[in-house]
């Protein structure tokens, strides 16, 4: 069992980790195995996130004054967060594939641009493009208008040079 200074510690180590505008999921893990649990961080890691399970009231202590503290309140049963700076979608997505595949990880709730979510929130997060697709997608969207634009004025010079070659061609010139 923890001493109070180690659980302090812990306390400060979670509060630095969810200060700031971070996308946070709340999860269920019971029942889950090592191998299960390894995988588990594995795909958070690789999504550009964090996972760590937490005690309910460290958790609540360290969310207080905090938009997180909203979700953080009142937790029951073994829980666990998954966070990230960053995409909060890469990291749905991952979450979410991985839940798919093992039953005993669930999702409770979570936080995205300091807005609470449901689960039905976190399903449609997780059907959203990434951001690196969305960002394609714009460019596109952008550019095309710019590359036709281009094409049409390339056009006259071209087919100005067509018209004087068949012009040529046919000695209808005369100098």
């Amino acid at each position: 069992m923890k001493k109070k200074p180690e659980k302090q510690k812990d306390l400060e180590h979670l509060k630095g980790e969810l200060s700031g505008d971070k996308s946070i999921f709340l999860t269920g893990y019971e029942k889950m195995t090592v191998d299960q649990d390894f995988a588990l961080r594995k795909t958070v890691r690789g999504a550009g996130g964090n996972y760590k399970v937490v005690k309910n009231n460290i958790a609540e202590k360290a969310a207080e004054g905090m938009k997180a503290s909203e979700l953080l309140t009142g937790l029951k049963g073994m829980c666990a967060i998954a966070y990230t700076s960053g995409d909060p979608v890469a990291l749905a997505k991952a979450l979410s594939a991985y839940a798919k595949e093992n039953p005993a990880f669930t999702f409770k709730a979570g936080m995205v641009e300091g807005r609470v979510v449901d689960l039905n929130g976190i399903k449609e997060l997780a059907t959203l493009p990434s951001k690196e697709a969305v960002f394609s997608k714009l460019l596109w969207v952008i550019n095309a208008p710019a590359q036709q634009l281009v094409t049409v004025m390339n056009a006259v010079g071209r087919n100005l040079a067509v018209v004087v070659d068949q012009g040529v061609k046919e000695n209808k010139f005369s100098a």
